[in-house]
């Protein structure tokens, strides 16, 4: 597969390289500007968690650092996160199904699939691109 392309002409909310030590901080600041962008609620706790899961997907699995992109769309906010690791072997991410219960791992892209929208994974031996989107409420709605 290809690497999923950013739109370069939306302004970023968020657009940074990052470590493991820069997790915590990502995650609030994903908060902050995904709230400052119209999300709330429990629809802003999912979106979080599921960055949260992409961003500790890439620093465990991708080669020890990552890039992260937020903006808002029409209606939406879209976050990408990429690595530089060896992406992921056979035919690509595991499919959405139950890790097994002894597994030490394996929820982070099936949690981030539920608790999003929409979500697309581009994996090949440079690295892994996952691009996840959440509605926001149409104004007015409560």
């Amino acid at each position: 597969m290809s690497r999923l392309r950013y739109r370069e002409r939306i302004d970023p909310l968020l657009a940074e390289t990052f470590e493991r030590s820069q997790v915590t901080r990502l995650r609030h600041a994903v908060a902050s500007r995904a709230a400052a962008a119209g999300l709330v609620g429990q629809r802003l706790d999912d979106f979080v968690l599921a960055v949260n899961e992409l961003i500790t997907n890439a620093v465990r699995h991708g080669g020890g650092t990552g890039q992260i992109r937020l903006w808002r769309g029409d209606g939406t906010v879209v976050c990408e996160v990429s690595d530089t690791g060896g992406g992921f072997d056979g035919a690509g991410p595991p499919a959405d199904s139950r890790p097994a219960p002894d597994s030490p791992g394996g929820w982070g892209l099936r949690l981030a699939r539920r608790l999003s929208d929409h979500m697309e994974v581009s994996t090949g031996p440079g690295g892994t691109t996952v691009r996840i989107s959440a509605a926001l409420a149409e104004e007015g709605a409560h």
